[in-house]
Order: structure tokens, then sequence, then C-alpha cells
């Protein structure tokens, strides 16, 4: 079957775009996504506030703000997800992944409310890499699905 020419040139036109979008979506600074969302979520990144949704990216630094009745689950590019429940507020303050040698570590700071982690990648491999830090206490990972809770 020929192709026609104009043919061929949108189908490499179409497919510039589409590694030019995975390009993008890799390089955003991306280190999680948003993909479950119940209520009122926010992402407090710099100054700014955004309203959460799936398929959002959240970064390093980004703060997440969950109001009454609310709950948001996130999962990293380890495959760590991490579960917030309402009137909640956790930073993700570190998070490093290399993809290739499957080596990286993950600081999460609980303010207040309740969150759950279940561990990726880097927590089978490396579980001591993982930790999670409240008003008061520093929590070293041992396991692979655990709940912290904190109250202001």
């Amino acid at each position: 079957m020929a192709r026609s020419p104009r043919l061929l040139f949108g189908m490499a036109l179409a497919t510039c775009f589409l590694w030019a979008g995975l390009a993008q979506a890799q390089g955003d600074g991306r280190s999680g996504t948003f993909k479950n969302l119940e209520g009122s979520v926010s992402v407090v990144r710099g100054s700014q506030s955004l309203p959460a949704m799936p398929g959002l990216g959240l970064r390093e630094g980004d703060r997440v703000v969950t109001g009454p009745n609310s709950a948001a689950a996130i999962t990293l590019q380890d495959g760590t997800v991490f579960a917030v429940g309402s009137n909640a507020s956790v930073d993700l303050t570190h998070y490093v992944f290399d993809s290739t040698s499957q080596n990286g570590s993950l600081l999460l700071n609980l303010l207040q409310g309740t969150m759950r982690v279940v561990t990726g990648v880097m927590g089978r491999t490396n579980p001591e890499l993982i930790q999670v830090t409240t008003p008061t206490s520093v929590v070293g990972v041992r396991g692979t699905d655990f709940i912290v809770e904190t109250t202001p």
C-alpha cells in the first residue's frame, strides 16, 4: 500500500508531538502525581495555592493541604503511594529517585492530620532512606505499609 507524502508528514508530526509531550511530563520536575481526590484538596507551591486535581504533578517542596471530609492519594515515581486524610497538611520535603539504579530517598513532613504510606521500590530496597517527620517525632521506615497521625 503506497502512502502519500502528506500522510507520512502527518504521522511524523504526530510522533514529534507525542515525544515532546512525554519529555515535558518527565522533565517538569514532577516527583509524583495526584491519583484520587475527595473534597477540598490544594497544593501550596511557593507562595501559590493551587487546587489539586487528578493528574496534577507534585514536586519536591510542595505542601498538600486537605479540608474537612477530604482526602488525597498521590503516587510517587518509585511507586510509593501516600494517602492524606481530612484536615491534614503534609510537605514533600525531599524526594529523589533514579529509575535506573532504583536508588533514592524520601522525606515527608506531616504537620497535622493522618497519612498512610505504602512504600514502592525504595521501601523494598532501601527502607532506611525513607523518613516521615512530625512536629514531635521522626519515623524511620522498616515496613512497607504504615499510618502516621499527628494533632496540632
